[in-house]
């Protein structure tokens, strides 16, 4: 059985990422959300605190750390704690990165990931598709035979610093099971839309893809369908972790909001009302918590674990929706307005029932 405590190397990592959070990340996600960017600088800041090249073998130049899906659950909790779009922009690199490590020939491995633990490096992964019935177990963006190689066609959407990225992971259709593709962005055929104008995460700059005939050698295919799927159930760890966090700070602020708030002489908290909200705010978290260690445990163990990786993220990005609705409804009017951040957690939160392969652990 998985343990509920963390070791003291998950501790020390969850003081400094969490220190992170609350010292750099915070701070500056209202003014991001509004600009519509994030200071360059603090993806270098990033890249200090290992959050992409700790997991790189040292012969590749990396802390040759060993990856764990709990660990990364922490890591990512903090994070999604701080910001949501500032999070997933820092974790962006890891899209490129974890799948290689995950499934990667050496040669690749050699290859593409030794500049990724010089310093801050922009890559990103395709996954998503602008389809109402997107499904992660058949993708309409296909892939197909030819001459030694492959050529790719399809669109896909919430394609993070798409326009930024050297290499695009593209996981596509190969017959009857996905497989994923090293892709140039400046390959004939790649297809950079306009940035995409989205309800929350306005800080994250996303795009469309389009891919038009994109021929790639065979040496650009990374993994089967197996590796897919681990690194699918992967992203889903990281998705529920984030959510969980922003659903975490969202309790935080309605719990000291509704202590200090009074009403007739006394601390809303006070009003059964309000305190059964917060509750059940409470009873949410450590619930979505309970589900993402179990299924990130069963990972670390080799253990088969979609169903429990596809529930906990499905039970984690539920609870966080419910839980930022619950801030704006326990700050009344105040919550509706810019001047409390539980309604840009609320617009992010609608968010997660879209989001697919958009994090990594």
């Amino acid at each position: 059985m998985f343990d509920l405590e963390m070791t003291e190397d998950q501790k020390l990592i969850h003081d400094t990422v969490a220190s992170f959070a609350k010292g750099e990340i915070r701070p500056i996600a209202r003014d991001c959300d509004e600009s519509g960017e994030i200071p360059a600088g603090l993806a270098e800041k990033g890249f200090e605190l290992g959050l992409v090249h700790s997991a790189i073998p040292e012969e590749q130049g990396g802390f040759g750390e060993t990856r764990s899906a709990v660990t990364g659950a922490i890591v990512a909790e903090e994070l999604g704690w701080g910001d949501l779009a500032i999070a997933l922009h820092l974790l962006t690199p890891r899209l490129l990165v974890y799948p290689l490590l995950e499934a990667g020939t050496p040669p690749q491995i050699a290859q593409v990931l030794p500049p990724f633990a010089l310093g801050h490096q922009v890559a990103t992964a395709a996954v998503v598709e602008p389809r109402f019935d997107f499904d992660t177990t058949r993708f309409t963006t296909t892939a197909a035979a030819k001459d030694g190689g492959f050529v790719l066609n399809g669109a896909k959407c919430f394609v993070p610093l798409a326009d930024e990225s050297q290499t695009i992971l593209v996981v596509a259709q190969l017959g009857d099971e996905p497989a994923a593709f090293l892709v140039p962005r400046r390959a004939n055929g790649v297809v950079i839309g306009e940035r995409e104008k989205n309800m929350g995460v306005k800080a994250l700059a996303t795009y469309e893809v389009g891919l038009e005939n994109v021929v790639v050698p065979a040496s650009a295919r990374i993994g089967d369908a197996a590796a897919i799927a681990r690194i699918l159930n992967r992203s889903r760890i990281a998705l529920g972790a984030l959510a969980l966090g922003m659903g975490r700070a969202a309790f935080d602020y309605a719990r000291d909001y509704a202590k200090e708030r009074k009403a007739f002489g006394v601390a809303i908290a006070q009003k059964q009302a309000i305190a059964f909200i917060l509750a059940e705010m409470a009873i949410e978290i450590d619930a979505s918590r309970l589900l993402l260690w179990e299924a990130a445990w069963m990972l670390d163990q080799g253990k088969e674990a979609t169903r429990e990786c596809v529930l906990a993220k499905r039970y984690a990005s539920n609870a966080c929706l419910k839980i930022t609705d619950n801030a704006v409804q326990v700050l009344g009017g105040h919550g509706y307005v810019r001047d409390h951040p539980v309604e840009l957690w609320l617009r992010n939160a609608r968010g997660f029932t879209s989001f697919e392969g958009m994090a990594i652990v």
